[in-house]
């Protein structure tokens, strides 16, 4: 509990860069006080929102971040005042018929519970696990992502989701209920064995028949095409796996791992000459498209979990020469040049929460590998 980063053999640059990122969450915080961040800015600005998106664990987790790394009591309390919100969030089930809980209490209430100890938030952690396998469907053996349960327009499960299986791997440790893990491990098998292509890209949605269960077909929300290949959601990969083969306890056998590096592969080849991905892999350099700095920051993060700490840490140079805000005249956010939604016009080369706190996540891992991230 309440482990402390320390930055005793950190390299200076990543020492230096979460001081700075610290003192950009601590104005922040003055200006968002009990409410949040908008899930991207605008002209390089956060607008001030409720506790009603999917991003808003986001935040929260920087805060529980940068109070690690700083012991200041203002970051704590402020994450402590958040949890609340998730709570009352909860209670009230705002926005949250959809897949992304493990994104919002994982790195909320899951951090606080690990580093305060209160029990009470041990119980609002459960709770928020429920919330998640009550979108399990049994035909297909996955969490369904967006709409009501059973929708067969919305009979789909989303790669982003690997990143919210760990809350229901932790609500089966708390409560020694195997049905949180069984579900988690099924939907697994199925995000792995049906969205990866033969060519290791990945799509970023695939239906199931909501009939018969049986894999029907991959698509995009967010991607360029169907067929093409979305970098955030090849990044969600890159990270989910070794993530899952972590918190699972399962580890990765020699096909999942062949599997991994062949995504892996596929990643790293359709980078730009400079290291930083264009929105969608199908781009390349000359290409007149907007970067995601965001994808390359989930991505660093994987490299640091799976073991591959020198790019890793490559990566994370990359983001910060090309893509921090260090440079910027009063910031808000912490990384540059994010997309949400390309085809929407929606955070086109902006600061997004999960750039930032990807970001931040990977100073902090490399700043103290012995620190544990909250998922």
């Amino acid at each position: 509990m309440d482990q402390r980063i320390d930055r005793a053999e950190a390299p200076q640059w990543v020492a230096e860069e979460l001081d700075r990122v610290c003192t950009v969450l601590e104005k922040d915080m003055k200006k968002f006080g009990d409410r949040f961040p908008s899930a991207c800015a605008e002209n390089g600005r956060y607008e001030v929102t409720e506790n009603d998106d999917w991003t808003n664990g986001f935040w929260t987790g920087m805060l529980w971040m940068a109070y690690q790394y700083t012991g200041k009591e203002a970051f704590r309390r402020q994450a402590c005042r958040n949890m609340e919100s998730f709570e009352q969030r909860l209670d009230e089930h705002v926005v949250l018929d959809h897949h992304d809980i493990g994104f919002l209490y994982s790195l909320s209430v899951g951090a606080g519970y690990r580093i305060t100890g209160d029990g009470h938030w041990k119980e609002v952690l459960i709770r928020a696990a429920d919330v998640l396998l009550a979108r399990y469907q049994e035909k297909g053996g996955f969490i369904q992502a967006w709409g009501k349960p059973g929708d067969p327009g919305e009979y789909r499960l989303i790669i982003d989701s690997l990143l919210n299986l760990p809350l229901l791997y932790r609500a089966s440790e708390l409560t020694g209920d195997p049905v949180y893990r069984e579900c988690a491990q099924q939907h697994y098998k199925n995000v792995i064995g049906n969205i990866v292509r033969e060519d290791y890209s990945t799509y970023h949605t695939f239906y199931f028949d909501p009939e018969t269960g049986k894999p029907d077909h991959g698509a995009t929300r967010q991607g360029f095409s169907d067929q093409s290949c979305w970098a955030r959601g090849q990044a969600w990969a890159v990270l989910g796996m070794p993530l899952h083969a972590r918190i699972s306890g399962e580890g990765m056998d020699e096909e999942e791992r062949t599997l991994y590096e062949n995504v892996t592969a596929y990643f790293e080849d359709h980078l730009s000459s400079d290291g930083m991905p264009y929105w969608d892999l199908i781009f390349t350099d000359g290409s007149d498209q907007s970067r995601d700095s965001s994808a390359l920051a989930a991505a660093a993060c994987g490299m640091l979990e799976y073991g591959k700490k020198a790019r890793g840490l490559e990566m994370l140079r990359t983001l910060k020469d090309l893509a921090s805000t260090e440079h910027e005249a009063d910031p808000e956010g912490l990384l540059l040049h994010g997309v949400y939604a390309y085809m929407e016009g929606k955070g086109v080369d902006e600061p997004d929460l999960w750039g930032d706190y990807f970001y931040m996540e990977a100073l902090c891992r490399v700043c103290d590998p012995k620190w544990q991230p909250y998922w």
